[in-house]
């Protein structure tokens, strides 16, 4: 009887499963060896040094400040310091965000001035949908209502009021999403503003809430409110030189020798980009529009960037900057077909961003691809649009706030008559001394307050026979004097000069006829 051999696998096979498990064996090793050599390893943030000194587990290390303080008598003529300059620590979470694809690294080589409007292109409508992500819990939603003025100018007037922004102007949205942008090597140095408009509050409300060191010099000649509510929002104020151009070379200056970025408002796509959200905005809010109004002027990136993105939503809808006829550098621009530089305001405190030059080629492309119309507006036309909005809508804006209704104030634009129209209010920082003037002239300009002058006998009675009148046509008087050394007329007689608010035009005609019925010598002061 035989017995049948062994039962053995194939040679084959048996090797087969010796490689399996050699490879199986190599692949544990290895892994076992790369999670020891990555518990080794320092971090990429600990191997990434820089002058403020090295950065251990996520945290920035012990550095000095900013500004050196011995340094200081070296870089300021004046300045104040709330004491030492403040610093921040700043975590790391993850790799430095991308910038939007079209636009240029926000860190130059050479240079610690940001300038990329020469590099960009024209920005596209997703650039704006990411920055209004972006930006979406930094910056306010302002409502766009329905407004009284509509009835007075026969229009359907909705009112982006983008005043109520907590710097109380639309430059907050390109800001954020600027600063939001940029490397955070650079966030942690710092970065530097030259400018006492709403970019430069708008920069350090926002850099200090990003905890970004922040720097903005100032000429002496700058409102003491805004150096105020500069502090106030964080940043360290400098006084510096008596002109604009004198604070910005020191700006740069200073961007030099400690490695602040200067940002200047330029029409970079990351900065339009951020502004064009405001049209997005006013899309949504707004159903059925037929025509939006923006401010123009030199800086022009609002209009440019929320052209872009009302006109990709819905290219019928009308799209009309608005700029002050006796600045009219938009206008010029677009004729020329390049950015005017031969312009010079000298009423810079009342227009305020709308006086300035054209900044860049980008928003000037733009406008002329985009824009429907651009239409210049007197500065009378601009005080009464400022009265109007405080009297209707109870809101304090300044002449760029206010420039947009100026459009429909001033009869410029007659084919809106039945339309929809959203207005951009896009900036509320007035100054008090300022507001009282324009308010006061702008009653001036509509004639509800006159003055007139008279030659009455010397005695109580006359006087109360006077303003028995007044009374009696429902003036209000704001002022009255009485003028008894300076006269030509007799001896026991005297000049009243009268200031009196009346409640329109056809109220005032009525006073003066009354007036010139009993006192045919009466004058009246013209405006």
């Amino acid at each position: 009887m035989t017995f049948p051999g062994p039962l053995l696998p194939p040679y084959s096979v048996i090797v087969g499963v010796l490689l399996r498990l050699a490879v199986y064996l190599v692949t544990v090793l290895y892994r076992d060896d790369s999670k020891v050599k990555k518990q080794d390893a320092p971090a990429l943030c600990d191997l990434r040094l820089c002058k403020d000194g090295p950065i251990r587990n996520g945290h920035i290390g012990q550095r000095p400040p900013p500004i050196n303080p011995e340094r200081l008598k070296d870089f300021v003529e004046e300045d104040y310091l709330n004491g030492d300059v403040k610093t921040w620590e700043m975590k790391i979470v993850s790799r430095n965000e991308e910038l939007l694809g079209d636009a240029l690294s926000l860190v130059p080589q050479s240079s610690s001035r940001i300038s990329l409007s020469s590099h960009n292109k024209l920005i596209r409508f997703e650039d704006i949908s990411a920055a209004a992500f972006k930006i979406q819990s930094g910056v306010q939603k302002t409502p766009c209502m329905y407004s009284r003025l509509s009835k007075l100018y026969g229009v359907d007037i909705y009112l982006k009021k983008e005043f109520l922004q907590y710097t109380g102007s639309v430059k907050e949205r390109g800001v954020l999403y600027l600063l939001t942008s940029l490397p955070q090597d650079q966030q942690r140095k710092g970065v530097i503003v030259a400018s006492d408009g709403n970019f430069s509050m708008a920069v350090a409300y926002h850099a200090s809430e990003l905890r970004i060191p922040v720097f903005v010099i100032m000429s002496t000649s700058t409102s003491p409110a805004r150096v105020k509510t500069c502090r106030e929002y964080g940043a360290m104020v400098i006084s510096y030189g008596t002109t604009a151009k004198d604070s910005q070379m020191h700006a740069r200056r200073l961007a030099q020798e400690n490695g602040y970025l200067y940002l200047e408002e330029e029409d970079s796509a990351v900065y339009l980009s951020g502004l064009g959200t405001m049209g997005l905005e006013m899309y949504e809010q707004v159903p059925k529009l037929d025509a939006v109004i923006f401010p123009a002027g030199g800086h022009c990136g609002l209009l440019a960037g929320s052209a872009a993105a009302l006109k990709h939503l819905n290219p019928r809808i009308s799209v009309i900057g608005v700029e002050s006829e006796s600045f009219p550098v938009l206008q010029q621009s677009l004729k020329a077909g390049h950015p005017a530089e031969d312009q010079a305001c000298n009423n810079h405190h009342f227009y305020g961003d709308v006086s300035g030059l054209c900044f860049g080629s980008n928003s000037l492309q733009l406008t002329g691809k985009l824009v429907d119309k651009v239409v210049a507006v007197s500065e009378e036309d601009v005080l009464i649009s400022m009265l109007r909005l405080l009297e209707y809508e109870r809101a304090t804006v300044d002449a760029e706030g206010a420039i947009g209704l100026a459009a429909l104030v001033a009869g410029k634009l007659p084919e809106l008559k039945g339309k929809r129209v959203a207005i951009a209010i896009c900036s509320g920082n007035v100054d008090l001394h300022l507001l009282q003037r324009c308010i006061a002239r702008a009653l001036t300009l509509e004639s509800r307050v006159c003055r007139f002058s008279l030659v009455i006998s010397d005695s109580p009675a006359d006087v109360s026979k006077l303003l028995e009148v007044l009374a009696r046509e429902e003036a209000r008087v704001l002022d009255i004097r009485q003028e008894r050394t300076f006269v030509t007329s007799e001896l026991f007689t005297v000049e009243v000069t009268c200031t009196v608010e009346t409640r329109d035009k056809i109220h005032t005609a009525q006073l003066r006829n009354a007036l010139l019925e009993r006192y045919p010598t009466a004058a009246w002061t013209e405006r």
